[in-house]
């Protein structure tokens, strides 16, 4: 049986006894039964406070729109934003408001996903003031043995990719605390309250848990298994499906011959997927309301198929292709970096002379290299 970290609270009940607890959470933050770690948090001990990730601690607020404080309706607790304009971090005023601040959000184990900069910065900032950190674990649905693509390079940090990384990092939130706590040295009082029965090689539909998805764009979990590739189209003018039933399964613009796509990317043979032709209106973001072309990206295979370099490779092609219209968009910020560049954490992409197979190479001796490096935080 496979129990999460909210799951096993009663066993470490003493670490929240007496303490006023400030949680980051999320609507995947559910124990086994469907209730919300907030109302067993507010039922059992103190929850003096929530503090809210982008998309909100309810779930209710878009990729990108920014989150006000304010007061839960359902427990009467503040709520304060970890998603402003000016910052994402903990201020003193939050600080000063809790004894222990815990963290239980469903991350999809992707370096471009926000959630865990939350916990990192959060966790930086409870070692300064030294307030005790808990992670209440969570599995990593895509697996914890694959590692896939580079590793951030410091100089292209952003809230899209603030720690070195491979892309897909193969390790749950928890270790991913603990891996930063060390190599950052920032000696937080770190406590990660563990799951039970996850081995290593279980993706999620390993765990018999129903999907609860991790924010709006991410319905189902063969998304959440794509992601790590067709993330890269956030960075391009195609769209990547946002707007439609399935974002990040559809891939495609107005520019775009879907069946030359469709045929170009079948030919490659790539493991565990098949691409289908497939036209689509977006109701929101890019090319609303426009007729796309492009593809349906089919998962066949969940143990086979390889997202990072499905999504390189898909990348380049269209590149290609459809050079003449195909455009990567351009810095969000003044003086910024293109939004391409903070995904791949590298300006790599952008180079106009690159060698895709070498590329490819060169990140799966970067994810060996992550791969090895990620073991010494294993709890599982």
């Amino acid at each position: 049986m496979f129990l999460n970290g909210i799951d096993n609270i009663e066993a470490y009940a003493h670490l929240f006894r007496g303490k006023r607890l400030g949680l980051i959470t999320a609507p995947t933050g559910l124990a086994a039964d469907f209730r919300s770690t907030i109302d067993i948090l507010h039922e059992k001990f103190h929850l003096a406070a929530m503090f809210s990730p982008e998309h909100g601690v309810r779930g209710d607020l878009a990729a990108g729109a920014l989150v006000d404080t304010y007061v839960d309706p359902a427990t009467g607790v503040p709520v304060y934003s970890l998603y402003r304009k000016d910052s994402k971090r903990l201020t003193q005023e939050m600080l000063d408001a809790v004894d222990m601040v815990v963290y239980d959000i469903q991350d999809v184990g992707t370096r471009y996903y926000t959630f865990i900069y939350t916990m990192l910065y959060a966790l930086e900032d409870c070692a300064k003031a030294g307030k005790p950190f808990v992670v209440l674990d969570r599995a990593n649905p895509l697996d914890g043995v694959t590692v896939e693509g580079n590793v951030l390079k410091e100089a292209f940090a952003s809230f899209v990719g603030n720690y070195p990384l491979a892309v897909r990092y193969g390790l749950t939130a928890g270790e991913v605390a603990m891996m930063a706590n060390e190599e950052r040295g920032w000696k937080a009082e770190l406590y990660v309250v563990a799951c039970d029965g996850w081995s290593r090689g279980m993706t999620f539909p390993d765990t018999g848990r129903a999907w609860i998805p991790p924010s709006m764009g991410i319905p189902r979990f063969h998304t959440a298994l794509l992601y790590p590739g067709t993330c890269l189209f956030e960075g391009t003018n195609l769209s990547e499906g946002r707007g439609t039933t399935a974002p990040f399964e559809l891939i495609g613009a107005p520019f775009v011959d879907a069946e030359l796509l469709a045929k170009e990317m079948n030919a490659k043979k790539l493991p565990g997927v098949y691409f289908r032709p497939s036209y689509f209106k977006p109701t929101f973001s890019k090319h609303e309301g426009e007729l796309c072309r492009g593809v349906y990206v089919h998962v066949l295979d969940e143990r086979a198929v390889r997202p990072v370099e499905l999504g390189v490779e898909l990348l380049f092609t269209v590149k290609r292709l459809f050079g003449d219209a195909f455009e990567f968009l351009p810095p969000v910020r003044e003086n910024g970096r293109p939004f391409i560049d903070l995904l791949c954490g590298d300006n790599v992409y952008r180079d106009e002379s690159v060698d895709v197979p070498a590329l490819l190479e060169r990140f799966r001796e970067e994810s060996r290299s992550f791969a090895e490096r990620k073991k010494a935080f294993h709890l599982y």
